[in-house]
């Protein structure tokens, strides 16, 4: 009898625990939003190479760790604009996640088509620079998550460090400190330019190069506060005045260069800007030999051009818990680094170059880190004028060529150009771009 009561009293147990097993795993499988399947619609990573990294790495990982699908929309900036518009009219929006440039985000915050996303709280272990939390906040809500960046820098041979003028120091330069200034540049580049035996730094300036982004997106907002606004203020007319100073001192060919990786690697300069893309190949041949700088400060602050794609919840999303892990996902540390290794965007949070132990990546990721992580930055966004791009950059190449090669009267050429620069504001109705809206 007693026997039969301890066998019996096994078997109850025995189902129990079978019972309580498999309720278990019922219930977790439940919790996993096992079935769900979101559109995430992106005007970045939309060539095909790019596609292919986003569909068979990122998003298989992503999928295989939450058991959510996840159909990448590759899709222009105006297709996006008009399909979102549509669906938001229509209150059927199918768009769960979206992928898109800081100035197209903007206008979709402006028109009350996007989630305030402050309402899922913070990402955990991760650290994103001030300046991209400042700007991912738009018309009163928390627009988009920092997702990937594109930037422009300074590159400098270690050789030039020997060089460095009194009361400047490498770290100086390195971490951007206030002692980095332009003013602290142009006594670099004298001190090169005398003791060397002839000018070190360079320029971008010839027909297919970028240096009109540095007259802009660098200088103006430095020395002014802002790229159109100021155009011709005294502040201008300062910046001018410093740049003719400067030009004394920069290699005579920059006017042919159209990217730095070249005369960086010959050694016709120690000291160069350009886009991140276009020094690549310096670092890489030689990550021992150069060391990737925050620009220099001037007396509005540290202006630079920094290209933000964010990612947003558009109102009334499906899936949007969802579509929030999707957004946690693609900001991890480690999932930034990769899409760094394999197409060439940089991360937005801190921590993912501490991910990126050596080589020519850690030398490009740390000074853009440096650079986004300065005090003083004064991000400048590039306008979005269409078809009449060309002629804004006309303008500042216009001023150069007059003001600096031709020793045109500073004043005279800017209060000429001016009115060319605001017509094109006006004539489209575009928006003046940061940081000229958030300058007094």
């Amino acid at each position: 009898m007693s026997e039969a009561l301890t066998k019996l009293q096994a078997l109850i147990i025995a189902i129990i625990v079978i019972a309580a097993i498999g309720g278990g795993v019922a219930w977790y499988y439940m919790q996993q939003p096992k079935g769900v399947k979101i559109i995430w619609a992106s005007t970045q990573l939309v060539p095909a190479q790019e596609q292919a990294f986003v569909k068979d790495t990122l998003l298989k990982e992503f999928t295989e760790e939450t058991g959510i699908e996840v159909e990448f929309v590759p899709i222009s900036y105006e297709d996006l604009a008009t399909r979102l518009q549509s669906e938001e009219e229509a209150g059927k929006v199918t768009i769960s996640v979206i992928g898109e440039l800081h100035g197209g985000i903007d206008y979709f915050a402006s028109q009350g088509w996007l989630e305030d996303l402050s309402k899922f709280g913070t990402l955990p272990d991760r650290t994103f620079p001030q300046v991209l939390e400042d700007y991912s906040r738009l018309h009163g809500i928390k627009a988009y998550i920092p997702w990937m960046t594109a930037t422009y820098v300074m590159v400098v041979n270690k050789k030039a460090f020997d060089y460095l003028p009194e009361g400047l120091t490498e770290d100086d330069v390195i971490h951007g400190t206030s002692k980095w200034t332009y003013d602290a540049l142009l006594a670099w580049a004298k001190k090169l330019y005398e003791e060397t035996g002839g000018p070190k730094l360079g320029f971008p300036a010839g027909p297919n190069g970028l240096f009109v982004r540095f007259l802009h997106g660098y200088l103006y907002p430095a020395f002014t506060g802002a790229q159109v606004k100021n155009f011709n203020s005294d502040d201008a007319v300062a910046l001018w005045e410093y740049l003719k100073n400067l030009w004394q001192y920069v290699h005579p060919s920059s006017t042919t260069w159209d990217a730095m990786a070249d005369p960086l690697l010959k050694e016709e300069v120690w000291i160069a800007w350009d886009h991140t893309a276009r020094i690549k190949d310096a670092i890489v041949q030689k990550p021992d030999q150069f060391v990737v700088v925050p620009v220099p400060a001037g007396p509005k602050g540290r202006g630079f051009i920094l290209v933000i794609a964010g990612l947003a919840i558009p109102k009334g999303a499906p899936d949007q818990d969802a579509a929030w892990k999707l957004i946690e996902y693609l900001t991890r540390p480690e999932t930034q680094v990769k899409v760094l290794e394999n197409v060439g965007f940089f991360p937005t949070v801190k921590e993912a170059s501490a991910k990126i132990t050596s080589g020519p990546l850690k030398v490009l990721a740390d000074g853009v880190n440096n650079q986004l992580n300065t005090p003083d930055a004064l991000v400048a966004l590039i306008p979005s004028l269409g078809a009449k791009g060309g002629d804004f950059k006309n303008v500042y190449i216009t001023a150069f060529q007059r003001i600096v090669l031709n020793n045109e009267d500073i004043k005279t050429v800017l209060d000429e150009l001016a009115p060319q620069l605001l017509s094109l504001f006006e004539e489209t109705g575009a928006p003046l771009p940061p940081p000229d809206s958030m300058s007094g």
